[in-house]
């Protein structure tokens, strides 16, 4: 099974049980409608990689590890567009949870997502238990406060942000978690794969911030303009698209450049590098050779 279908299965094992029968009609379709179709999976596919490079000794909490890091995503993106915040009306072309089905069980579809992330990995880690309470620390930490996902959606409600503690805790906080939680599961070292983390996670959201700044959907499947609109931090719009352009290529080439020694390791860099042309938009892809 490669690694894409891993995800896939993984995911549609984790929804089938957070929709079993019992389950509230509208819960359940907003639960799906939010994790299906995905989007490039980048986060649990990095987070697969590094546990084949480490040699893949536990694909089932690997796996699981992957699953939860990509549910957890999904429940951010959920409350990331809820109308307290970005207030989108799509995501990933369609209509957004809340646009769909209402705010009630949009804060609710993110808060089963969350629950079914770790409820995943507790589950998938039954055969081997030394690896669950590892495992979710590390995860929740990529989630949490005071450097994950929740205080980077909190940074956007201080009256001053730091916009390199904001792409931190926003973006590559799940990055870092994904590749540390891959490490894990195959009796690696998160250490060895942090810098990649950090360096590949700001690179998504520079590339992202490029996106929103000229006009086009960006890597994370948002409506464009919203930076502006919601006055959020935009680092293309700070430095400028040259600026930002030379900086996105620098990003990539420190991520490849800092793979560790490990079975494929020209593979994954080749991966990272084939990944940096679709953060890359088309139209000014000439302007940053």
């Amino acid at each position: 099974m490669d690694l894409p279908e891993r995800i896939e299965t993984g995911l549609q094992l984790a929804l089938r049980l957070s929709t079993a029968n019992g389950c509230p009609p509208l819960l359940a379709k907003g639960l799906r409608h939010a994790v299906f179709p995905g989007g490039a999976r980048i986060r649990p596919r990095l987070c697969l990689a590094v546990a084949t490079a480490c040699g893949d000794r536990d694909p089932q909490a690997a796996t699981a590890a992957a699953v939860g890091i990509e549910l957890l995503h999904c429940a951010s993106l959920v409350h990331d567009d809820m109308p307290c915040f970005d207030n989108a009306a799509t995501r990933r072309g369609q209509t957004s949870v809340h646009t769909e089905f209402g705010e009630d069980i949009a804060l609710l579809v993110g808060d089963g997502l969350i629950v079914a992330a770790f409820e995943t990995v507790a589950r998938e880690t039954l055969h081997n238990p030394r690896l669950t309470a590892p495992l979710i620390a590390t995860i929740a930490k990529a989630v949490g406060s005071p450097y994950g996902l929740v205080a980077g959606q909190a940074w956007e409600s201080e009256p001053e942000i730091d916009i390199t503690q904001y792409h931190r805790a926003k973006t590559a906080s799940l990055f870092a978690g994904a590749v540390s939680a891959g490490a894990l599961a195959s009796g690696g070292s998160p250490q060895d794969w942090l810098t990649l983390a950090d360096a590949l996670g700001s690179a998504y959201q520079v590339a992202d911030d490029l996106y929103d700044a000229i006009g086009l959907t960006g890597s994370m499947g948002k409506p464009v303009g919203q930076d502006g609109r919601n006055g959020k931090p935009n680092i293309a719009m700070s430095l400028g698209i040259p600026a930002v352009l030379k900086h996105l290529r620098t990003l990539v080439e420190t991520a490849a450049d800092s793979v560790p020694d490990c079975a494929g390791r020209d593979a994954f860099r080749a991966m990272i590098r084939n990944e940096a042309t679709r953060l890359m938009p088309k139209t000014l892809s000439v302007s940053a050779a």
